[in-house]
């Protein structure tokens, strides 16, 4: 992958950090082998939020209602974790059945305010999926977000030249038609592993 999308290069985030608070967030739930994910089913809220778009516009859960959404959080400076994710997400969905891609959702909420600007967020996500919007917002906005599904985010001291890392978790949430927290998927899964429990999860939930 070029470097085209990353004008201000960071430094690697710590991986065992990011890993730590997945691991801690996978710790609360039980292994279901029904699923390649953990089953968080009954464990979290639904999905809700009010955002800014990619064309400066705000945005709801609700208008995103009757698809299968998959929520990330993290930033278009981010090295490592962030575009991994994002690549295998993407790798999920276009390997659906068509009728299944129309139906799903890649939520890439940017943690990062200050440097994402809208016209950068949608360079970043269309890169990767055309089943992937972008959103962000005002930093309390974006904390009472990540406090309502148990994780954080947090910035490092800026360098000489202005460049900080942001640190957050890599971790994945599903949420079904309406809107049900179902499924945490952790960074070790594959694509392959996620696509399974996007089809399984679709066919739950349109019978």
């Amino acid at each position: 992958m070029t470097n085209r999308f990353y004008p201000n290069p960071l430094k690697t985030l710590s991986i065992a950090t990011l890993l730590a608070a997945a691991a801690m967030l996978g710790g609360c739930f039980g292994d279901d082998p029904a699923w390649n994910g953990k089953d968080i089913s009954g464990l979290m809220p639904k999905l809700a939020f009010e955002l800014t778009d990619t064309s400066g516009d705000t945005v709801t859960a609700e208008q995103t209602d009757g698809e299968i959404r998959m929520l990330f959080f993290g930033f278009t400076s981010c090295p490592d974790i962030c575009p991994a994710t994002l690549q295998k997400l993407s790798k999920a969905v276009k390997d659906l059945p068509a009728e299944l891609q129309a139906d799903t959702r890649i939520v890439f909420v940017s943690v990062d305010p200050q440097r994402d600007t809208p016209e950068r967020i949608d360079s970043y996500v269309s890169f990767f999926s055309d089943r992937a919007i972008g959103l962000t917002g005002e930093e309390p906005a974006l904390r009472e977000l990540s406090k309502r599904y148990r994780t954080t985010f947090g910035y490092d001291e800026p360098d000489a030249e202005g460049n900080y890392n942001v640190s957050h978790s890599g971790a994945v949430y599903v949420f079904d038609r309406d809107g049900n927290a179902r499924l945490l998927l952790r960074p070790e899964l594959s694509a392959e592993d996620i696509r399974a429990d996007l089809i399984a999860l679709a066919e739950e939930t349109s019978s």
